[in-house]
């Protein structure tokens, strides 16, 4: 596959170690590492559920419906605008997103977290508005998964990212957009309550629909961030020990991410 010179090739961290890329990103795994034992201790939680520190502060948002988290995004987005924060950062998305820790987001960087547990491409695309009047320097768009566990075609969910990316250009002319491959799921080793909805959903298909998002991604002059290939193993399923359940990713995944957010952020400086 040729690589756009608009997409930042992730998976050369395995393939191009005598670039000094591989390098950077082992010594930052081992400094994140040595971090998430000072924060989750010796054993880091086995599932989500059973580990608050995994999950931002949510408190009895857990119990919000979907207008009550519109409601509080915008808020949020509001604050965040009024404070004109340098280097704003945003993680628009689902609960992959919404979960990330705070404290192991890339550093030097106001992050705001626009995620909702559950959201689909559509969703996301109905509510941009909420953060139009922030300024950010990046958005870092994660979505699809759960159109793929809903049934949802190749097709509509395409559309619904061609049109985020047309409209975050549009509201936010002056940032960069990157869009982030839809991450695999652990297959037979899931143990997600919609397990079975997994075992239907072949991991070729998300590599495949990987493929065209990063091709529209270059079309649109967007950047690509390749997140598929640091989380699959050989068979192209999510690796265990990245995950709680198959689906949701553990600390263990949440620095492999942090990871690639670092690289990226510092390759743009």
């Amino acid at each position: 596959m040729t690589t756009s010179a608009k997409t930042f090739p992730i998976w050369a961290l395995f393939s191009l170690a005598t670039n000094g890329i591989l390098m950077l990103a082992v010594i930052l795994l081992i400094w994140q590492q040595q971090r998430l034992t000072a924060v989750f201790g010796a054993s880091p939680p086995q599932s989500v559920s059973e580990s608050q520190s995994v999950a931002p502060e949510l408190g009895s948002r857990r119990q919000l419906n979907y207008q009550q988290w519109l409601d509080i995004l915008k808020q949020e987005a509001k604050a965040a605008s009024e404070q004109h924060p340098q280097h704003l950062s945003i993680l628009a998305g689902d609960s992959l997103s919404l979960w990330f820790p705070t404290e192991l987001l890339p550093e030097e960087r106001y992050w705001l977290n626009q995620a909702i547990s559950g959201e689909s491409s559509g969703g996301l695309l109905k509510r941009l508005d909420l953060f139009d009047s922030t300024k950010p320097e990046v958005i870092f768009v994660l979505i699809g998964i759960n159109d793929l566990i809903r049934g949802e075609s190749d097709e509509v969910i395409l559309n619904n990212q061609r049109q985020i990316i047309r409209y975050l250009r549009k509201a936010h002319p002056t940032a960069q957009v990157v869009v982030q491959s839809i991450l695999p799921h652990g297959a037979a080793e899931a143990t997600w309550e919609g397990r079975d909805k997994l075992l239907a959903l072949p991991n070729s298909r998300i590599r495949q629909l990987n493929q065209q998002l990063q091709r529209i991604a270059a079309k649109r002059g967007v950047k690509y961030l390749d997140l598929y290939s640091l989380f699959a193993n050989q068979q192209g399923n999510l690796r265990r020990e990245l995950s709680t359940d198959g689906l949701h990713l553990s600390p263990a995944g949440y620095l492999v991410w942090r990871t690639a957010l670092q690289i990226y952020t510092q390759s743009e400086k």
